[in-house]
């Protein structure tokens, strides 16, 4: 009974914590971006998305071309004004076209899941995003090859395999893997700076929760095919 009271204790200190990660996030994101998913117009058709939005925003029916950048990368920082020629000139050729393309960036150092999910190593990087189609550009750097890979030279582009897409099963799950990983490591700082813990002790109570949580979870399974087993 004691044991099970201490778990008890460290799983609820490790979901405070872990809620607490979770609200901050949230109050951040909020801060930064502000507003609900980017209306369907826009005058320069340039979107900043995050993980709130960019599902719903590439879903909307309408070909994507997505910038990955880093407020620190001095290659994004000169591209900058480029990119918004790119979103103006895109605007203008397809706007009145079936096959429109709109323009978003992602700020991928604070966006570390959307990162990871697109599999991200350097900045800048593009990828267009047709429906469940993604290609990663790699050409030149520049206003035009990029507005005429967007238009007509994707055609020439290989897609990503739909089991390594950002939409396919490993690309969710390194999302999810690094989203998990996020939520333990602000859990942690939650412990260490908020509740005065000791690294070694908050460690060790995120990692009596995980292992209570595992043990939950084994448990639960067991006693779902038990009671399939019986109705048979």
């Amino acid at each position: 009974m004691k044991l099970i009271a201490l778990l008890l204790i460290v799983a609820q200190v490790f979901i405070q914590g872990y809620c607490y990660a979770e609200e901050t996030e949230t109050k951040s994101s909020s801060a930064v971006n502000g507003s609900p998913p980017p209306a369907p117009k826009s005058t320069q058709n340039l979107f900043q998305l995050h993980s709130r939005n960019f599902d719903s925003s590439v879903s909307d029916g309408n070909v994507w071309l997505i910038e990955f950048y880093a407020p620190w990368c001095s290659h994004c920082m000169r591209f900058e004004k480029k990119y918004q020629q790119v979103a103006q000139k895109l605007n203008d050729l397809t706007e009145d076209k079936e096959r429109r393309v709109k323009v978003g960036k992602v700020d991928g150092s604070a966006e570390k899941a959307l990162a990871s999910r697109f599999s991200v190593r350097g900045y800048p990087v593009f990828f267009l995003i047709d429906g469940w189609t993604v290609r990663e550009y790699e050409g030149q750097r520049s206003v035009d090859a990029l507005v005429k890979f967007s238009t007509e030279d994707y055609e020439d582009v290989e897609p990503i395999p739909f089991i390594n897409s950002p939409f396919g099963p490993m690309g969710q799950l390194r999302s999810l893997l690094m989203g998990v990983g996020s939520r333990i490591l602000d859990a942690y700082e939650y412990l260490v700076e908020t509740k005065s813990l000791s690294p070694a002790i908050a460690s060790i109570v995120l990692g009596g929760a995980g292992i209570m949580m595992g043990v939950f979870v084994i448990i639960s399974v067991g006693l779902l095919l038990e009671s399939k087993l019986k109705k048979d």
